[in-house]
């Protein structure tokens, strides 16, 4: 049986947890490999809806074993709050395991975060604040506090006091703020030592056995492709690897096992933060995406950049990640236009380029290149097969399938689990 990976197309947003959770209940392991609390997924399951942020959206399907992986970045704070608003909403979160090697958000690099985002000013890059960039910074100069630390507290305290010589010299002298302790670090960490203890583990080895048995295994991206750290709008991007690349690194899973990569877009686009973005409409168009597709962020609250979609990055997304199977979320959003642009190339000085510009100035200065689409009057939202929707819908489904590089299989047409049209089976 299968490793699937589900990744986002675009820069987020997509609608991921949606189509993590129509799988759900034909999948024995759900895996948030990458990320932190930065992002999150809004499931519907009839009249309640919920918001998760560090936590896989496979956690909401029963008998499912929900996975953060070894890529991912835990606020130890924030995954309890998360359980605990699950628990007392009757979801059964006992199944959930950790690895002993992702690492640990502390109280500095959330501080950090902060500050570093103020000073660069007009230069900011449009981070949550939430410390994730300065833990993935953490790792990378092998400083880094990871799950298996918290348990040896002699260790943990070595690795704070380590760390903490430099953090202070920076947190004091550069940005005029209190200094953190080692004592209060090593405090918070452990306070959650004795109820994380049970979820540990070594999931790399958890999720190979299962595909060795013939169960089948979800790898769920956080973020982005075009937020990737490599293959992203850099800088303006995550600080984690959200490709289908990044499934294999944050899991364990070796790329062999990945058989299917699902990429979902949006049927327009969407972008929080800084950073170039070709099709974006500041104009009376982008509000009514906004506010028809209630387009802000579920972790932040912020108002989401909004604009037309963007075959270029849709193709560029199915060849990084290898897509095999599109997802094509919010199609619902694009009703009672009378004509529905979509971006096919960019022009940029004169040049028109069909694929992504090989450097960020280019891209920065990209003006789209529009085909116009008729548009279509009629509730879709009840649609569950192909032939329910009208034949504009129809017709513009099979051009961005044809513009984008793999095959449209699922087209959403509400929020709900149910409003979904399958038109080729994922699994």
């Amino acid at each position: 049986m299968p490793a699937i990976a589900i990744i986002g197309a675009q820069w987020g947003d997509e609608g991921k947890g949606k189509a993590t959770d129509l799988l759900g209940s034909r999948v024995d392991y759900v895996v948030k490999f990458n990320g932190g609390n930065n992002a999150g997924h809004t499931v519907v399951i009839g009249d309640e809806k919920y918001a998760l942020h560090l936590l896989p959206s496979g956690i909401l399907s029963p008998g499912v074993t929900p996975i953060i992986g070894n890529g991912v970045v835990v606020d130890l704070a924030v995954l309890f709050e998360e359980l605990d608003a699950l628990i007392a909403r009757g979801v059964d979160v006992s199944l959930l395991k950790v690895s002993a090697n992702a690492h640990v958000i502390a109280d500095y690099n959330r501080t950090l975060d902060k500050v570093t985002e103020r000073f660069l000013g007009t230069r900011r890059l449009g981070t949550t604040g939430r410390g994730i960039g300065p833990t993935y910074a953490d790792k990378m100069n092998r400083v880094g506090i990871r799950i298996q630390d918290i348990f040896d507290e002699k260790i943990l305290t070595q690795k704070v006091e380590g760390v903490l010589e430099l953090k202070n010299q920076v947190l004091t002298k550069i940005y005029n703020r209190r200094a953190a302790t080692v004592e209060q670090t090593v405090e918070e960490l452990t306070a959650f030592a004795d109820r994380l203890a049970p979820m540990v583990c070594d999931t790399g080895l958890l999720l190979n056995q299962a595909l060795d048995r013939g169960e089948t295994v979800l790898l769920e991206a956080g973020q982005a492709t075009l937020l990737d750290v490599d293959h992203g709008t850099y800088p303006f991007v995550t600080s984690s690897s959200a490709t289908s690349g990044g499934a294999c690194t944050g899991s364990g899973i070796p790329p062999m096992r990945l058989d299917q990569v699902i990429g979902i877009v949006k049927a327009y686009t969407t972008r929080v933060g800084e950073g170039p973005f070709p099709t974006e409409l500041d104009d009376d168009f982008g509000e009514h995406l906004r506010k028809v597709g209630a387009e802000y962020g579920t972790t932040t609250g912020r108002p989401r950049r909004c604009g037309w979609y963007d075959a270029v990055i849709a193709r560029y997304a199915a060849r990084v990640n290898g897509v095999t199977d599109f997802v094509l979320t919010k199609l619902d959003v694009l009703t009672g236009l009378e004509k529905v642009p979509v971006c096919v190339a960019y022009d940029v000085g004169g040049v028109r380029h069909d694929e992504m510009p090989v450097n960020q100035s280019d891209f920065h200065h990209a003006v789209p290149i529009y085909e116009y689409l008729d548009g279509w009057w009629e509730d879709i939202s009840g649609a569950r097969t192909f032939a329910d929707l009208p034949a504009n819908a129809q017709a513009y489904v099979k051009a961005v399938e044809e513009m984008s590089g793999a095959r449209m299989s699922v087209v959403g047409v509400g929020p709900s689990r149910d409003a979904s049209i399958v038109i080729h089976d994922l699994i």
